[in-house]
């Protein structure tokens, strides 16, 4: 056997494909798909080259040629898919959104405790190279006292009544799907918000179709969020400290640049790295090392803090008024 993890892929939607073509890229092993049809399978199958086919999710984890699962299904599945592969003894990469709820994404992590396995959530952004370089500017105090994070994730996307990310059955809306990239920053460079304020407009179908987050914290910071799901945004990213703040370029939370500034409009640094494909086997290899190292949790990440994240979205959708159907 490699010494890479064998993954197996939950799900054959867009995500999925961007996934596992990263994941093949840069030499990962992918032995198996499994879908919700032996047709919808068999087509993932052939475009990526993979070995093995299953018609369902649990073929899949239930294939000994797999020992990692990635979950790539709407946010309302997630937990149910995830817990179907951990009780399988399979370790696990869920997408972001974590889950649908604080409850769901606890349960989930729980499981994985019980069981020795490693879940993590998906939140690829945090590992791209320029958000490891950002985290050692921070933590080497080169911002001086930070004071706000100013960022944006608005999107144009469809208005079909029937779309995914318009149906609450499927936990549409731009909060689940765009929003919680600025917010997770906000966790990775501020921690627990102390205080949280939401405005929200709905699209016709009752999900959340444009939303104003501020979130406070102890020190003073505060990060400053909008997100949209009709309208194309400058998807950039501002970090404001006392001594320089730091500016990303669009799309602040994919490989990009991103420019240190002094208070004068001096350029202190400026980083620019070239990135395999989309850049979302950054997390897999976290996984994998994860794995290797015998460790449940890093630093990056834990699975307890996609918990907490994940009660601030509850905190969100609760002042904005927005329940999904089963909650």
């Amino acid at each position: 056997m490699s010494d890479r993890l064998r993954w197996g892929i939950l799900g054959t939607g867009f995500i999925s494909r961007a996934m596992t073509s990263d994941l093949l890229l840069t030499g990962h092993t992918v032995t198996a798909v499994g879908s919700r049809s032996q047709a919808g399978a068999d087509a993932f199958a052939a475009q990526h080259g993979i070995a093995t086919a299953h018609p369902s999710y649990e073929a899949l984890v239930a294939d000994p040629e797999v020992d990692v699962v990635y979950v790539g299904t709407p946010h309302p599945f997630h937990a149910a898919n995830a817990t179907l592969a951990l009780e399988a003894g399979k370790h696990v990469l869920v997408e972001k959104a974590f889950t649908v709820n604080a409850g769901e994404a606890a349960a989930v992590v729980e499981l994985a405790a019980a069981k020795g396995l490693v879940v993590l959530e998906a939140m690829w952004t945090r590992w791209m190279p320029h958000m490891v370089r950002i985290r050692e500017l921070v933590a080497a105090g080169a911002l001086g006292e930070m004071r706000a994070l100013i960022a944006d994730h608005d999107q144009k996307l469809p208005t079909d009544p029937e779309h995914r990310l318009q149906n609450p059955e499927l936990g549409g809306g731009a909060l689940l799907d765009l929003g919680i990239y600025p917010i997770s920053f906000a966790w990775d460079l501020f921690g627990a918000p102390s205080s949280v304020y939401a405005l929200s407009t709905p699209t016709p179908t009752g999900v959340d179709g444009n939303d104003a987050i501020v979130l406070g914290y102890p020190g003073g910071q505060k990060a400053i969020i909008h997100t949209v799901l009709d309208a194309a945004g400058p998807n950039t990213a501002v970090i404001v400290g006392t001594e320089a703040r730091i500016e990303i370029e669009g799309t602040w939370y994919m490989p990009t640049a991103f420019s240190l500034i002094e208070p004068d409009g001096t350029v202190r640094e400026r980083f620019e790295q070239e990135v395999p494909g989309r850049g979302m086997q950054f997390q897999a290899e976290e996984l994998e090392r994860l794995v290797a190292a015998g460790q449940l949790a890093g630093t990056v990440l834990p699975p307890a803090q996609s918990v907490a994240i994940m009660g601030t979205l509850d905190e969100i959708r609760r002042q904005i008024g927005l329940r999904y159907p089963g909650e």
